[in-house]
């Protein structure tokens, strides 16, 4: 029988009993996409192509010589856990709308992909999620670009070799437009973060059961099912059997000496002392530094991250409405939203994320994040996230604010903080904080079955 995708039960992808549709879909599936890979080490490359042929030769060379499935991964991570054994590097591939079109797919064809966001592309659906004019978008991302060739591993020798293989495999008609390094960031107990120094990518939808399993669930289930991030791939041979995942792709850089500016400000706004002032940067975003929720505790606490928790005792007098883990996951509802968030920071900086350096030493540009989700539906799950959670000020109560690290569009509006950690009193109506990440620029992806890449 095909895969249920609405199964709420997590997929048992090493059970002895695995069916042979489950098997085929996950040999026939890119990794990075039901479970994260490791990439501590990335390069992003951004590929025109401008010959039928070649561009098909080349893809299919790509996916037959370089790419593994999603069930060698996960095997390899089931070895890696056993025996230390450590598996081959990452390399995934998404194509645009225009891409399908330059590999020879009609427009007619390429209407059997159910996203309009997708469809359209990014630059046609700025209204959607309150971004910036595409000609304020870095120059690579104002091009036409056909797909995106993800490579990733935990060492940069290895990532370095392959992309120098990839670089010189392009035919001569095709064009390299640009690309981006991305670098993990962990801070000193291990966990992995990003530029404004918070613990990040903890709040995942889990697809997978030795995931699930190791997740304490009292309070909040991980558990998603394979809806949220697989439809079927209308190119494949076999589309019951192969999938595929839309991904977005968005270049996110990040103020950081601003950022930490707002914070200081607005500790001294609130009156927050000594040990207390940390939580100015959580009232911004829902956890400590360190990772621990704001709804639970009144400081950061330190050990491992918790994810296993609720809004649903929380008025707003623990962590605003507001709060950005508040805003793209209030955990209670919208579940059907949730992406599989696969992203990487990038930039060099001088300072440490964690260490006690004075907003004037800390990067006002050129580091940030590239962001990377998966979506069954880009629509109903990064443009709503976007549109609907983060960029609307009345979400999830009246006149609480925009999202203060990924809202867009003007912060007309006043808001308000708790003073104490869940006390009711107020602070005075305020501004909201500057917006300080910036979209560089981006595009909507397929990431495509291995089946329909080995075929072209």
């Amino acid at each position: 029988m095909p895969v249920d995708l609405n199964n709420a039960l997590p997929l048992a992808w090493d059970s002895a009993t695995l069916d042979a549709d489950t098997k085929a879909m996950l040999d026939n599936l890119q990794p990075n996409i039901l479970r994260a890979h490791v990439r501590e080490h990335m390069s992003v490359l951004f590929v025109r192509f401008n010959d039928v042929a070649e561009g098909r030769a080349y893809l299919r060379r790509l996916a037959v010589t370089k790419m593994k499935s999603a069930l060698r991964h996960l095997r390899e991570v089931r070895d890696f856990a056993a025996q230390g054994r450590r598996g081959s590097p990452y390399v995934g591939v998404g194509i645009s709308k225009a891409g399908y079109r330059d590999l020879g797919h009609s427009v007619e064809e390429v209407r059997a992909f159910g996203d309009k966001a997708f469809r359209d592309g990014m630059k046609r659906r700025l209204a959607e999620v309150n971004d910036p004019p595409v000609e304020q978008w870095e120059w690579v991302y104002q091009r036409e670009i056909h797909a995106v060739i993800l490579i990733g591993d935990d060492e940069p020798d290895t990532v370095a070799a392959l992309r120098e293989e990839i670089v010189g495999d392009l035919p001569d008609s095709a064009r390299l437009l640009g690309e981006e390094t991305g670098t993990g960031m962990r801070n000193p107990a291990g966990d992995g973060i990003e530029h404004f120094g918070y613990v990040d990518g903890r709040s995942q939808p889990l697809f997978l059961k030795d995931e699930v399993d190791r997740e304490p669930k009292k309070h909040w289930n991980p558990a998603f099912p394979l809806s949220n991030i697989l439809v079927p791939d209308p190119f494949a041979p076999n589309p019951v059997r192969h999938h595929g995942s839309y991904l977005v792709f968005r270049k996110l850089e990040q103020n950081v000496r601003a950022f930490k500016e707002i914070e200081q400000e607005l500790a001294d706004s609130l009156g927050l002392a000594g040990d207390d002032r940390e939580r100015a940067g959580a009232l911004l975003v829902g956890r400590f530094e360190d990772g621990t929720p704001l709804t639970s505790k009144p400081r950061g606490a330190g050990g491992p991250v918790s994810n296993d928790f609720t809004f649903d005792a929380d008025d707003g007098t623990k962590c605003p409405f507001s709060a950005h883990v508040r805003k793209t996951n209030p955990r209670s509802f919208g579940r059907e939203v949730l992406m599989a968030r696969r992203g990487q920071t990038y930039g060099e900086r001088s300072d440490q994320p964690w260490d006690d350096s004075p907003p004037e030493a800390r990067p006002r540009g050129d580091v940030g994040l590239l962001f990377m989700a998966f979506n069954s539906s880009l629509v109903d799950q990064f443009e709503f996230t976007q549109q609907q959670w983060a960029d609307n000020p009345d979400f999830e109560r009246p006149a609480t604010g925009h999202d203060p690290v990924i809202g867009q569009g003007d912060r007309d509006i006043k808001v308000t903080y708790p003073k104490a950690w869940g006390k009711p009193e107020m602070s005075e109506p305020q501004a909201q904080v500057a917006q300080t990440v910036t979209m560089k620029g981006g595009e909507y992806f397929f990431a495509p079955s291995l089946a329909y890449l080995r075929n072209l």
